[in-house]
């Protein structure tokens, strides 16, 4: 087995970690990892990297994620969304779609976002869902994010219309809770909310076309190679042969054009480091292709 990422695209029910398992399984190597979780109602574009592409994984988690989810508006859940129990309901039925896009509006572009409490981040050592079921009440501070996009498709009344059903699409900043911003579109109309469904379609350049089940994956295990990977996320540099060698020794070599992190490949297509500029010399942030 090579090194590249494996774009999935994964079930409903099933754990991040569930999702690197299997592909450990699948591809026959223990060096696997993944570039952000996805809740277990979650499905979509969960990005893997195995073997030497475990590496690029840090700069995926930080790029902009797209999501499309349903938000249904006048019921509040403990957990924020569908898996969580129902702890409030109030009648949404008063509220109209110009009441509804307002509230959207008031939560596109940069904002400040309190995760939910039963999310994964850590408190003096421990997960803060471990502690909310250990019985603590927990408030987790707010943190800044940006909604690029907070769109509209659909707005249905369900259950007698007691209840609306808002399809979205969300494309959002690294760190950005979907289903707090259902929870916080709930409260700003006063009827709470909550995510009743969410799928992951990019994370940075990985795509959902691009993406496979663990059942098409099982028949054929394919995955996007290392350079393909690189190339499609950072900006490329073509390099010389005296500056690959130079590179295969760690040394630095003239800077980019670009104070972005760049890929620099060899002249055969080889990935060789990750540049970021450092003064007036490009520093590799990672050599992939060392001397011999």
């Amino acid at each position: 087995m090579g090194s590249g990422l494996v774009i999935v695209d994964k079930p409903a029910g099933w754990t991040s970690h569930d999702v690197v398992g299997r592909t450990r399984r699948l591809a026959g190597t223990r060096k696997v990892g993944h570039a952000g979780t996805l809740d277990p109602m979650a499905t979509g574009v969960l990005v893997l990297g195995i073997n030497k592409a475990t590496r690029l994984l840090t700069y995926i988690v930080g790029a902009n994620k797209t999501y499309t989810a349903t938000i249904r508006l006048g019921e509040s859940t403990i957990t924020d969304d569908a898996e969580g129990e129902i702890v409030q309901t109030r009648i949404a039925a008063a509220l109209t779609e110009e009441q509804i896009r307002e509230s959207i509006a008031k939560l596109t572009g940069e904002i400040q976002q309190v995760p939910s409490s039963v999310s994964a981040i850590k408190v003096n050592g421990e997960r803060s869902y471990a502690r909310v079921r250990a019985g603590e009440e927990m408030k987790l501070a707010a943190r800044p994010v940006t909604i690029h996009r907070f769109e509209v498709h659909e707005i249905r009344r369900e259950r007698g219309g007691k209840v609306q059903d808002i399809d979205v699409t969300v494309e959002c900043s690294s760190g950005t809770y979907i289903r707090a911003l259902a929870r916080d579109l709930g409260e700003d109309l006063a009827v709470g909310g909550h995510l009743s469904a969410l799928r992951r379609t990019e994370v940075g350049p990985y795509t959902l076309d691009r993406a496979r089940t663990l059942e098409q994956l099982a028949n054929d295990f394919e995955y996007l190679p290392m350079e393909d990977a690189a190339d499609a996320l950072f900006i490329r540099r073509d390099l010389t042969e005296h500056e690959r060698i130079e590179l295969s020794f760690g040394r630095r070599i003239s800077a980019n054009e670009t104070d972005e992190v760049t890929a620099a490949f060899a002249l055969d297509g080889t990935l060789v480091a990750l540049l970021k500029n450092k003064g007036a010399e490009a520093k590799p942030e990672l050599v992939f292709a060392t001397a011999s």
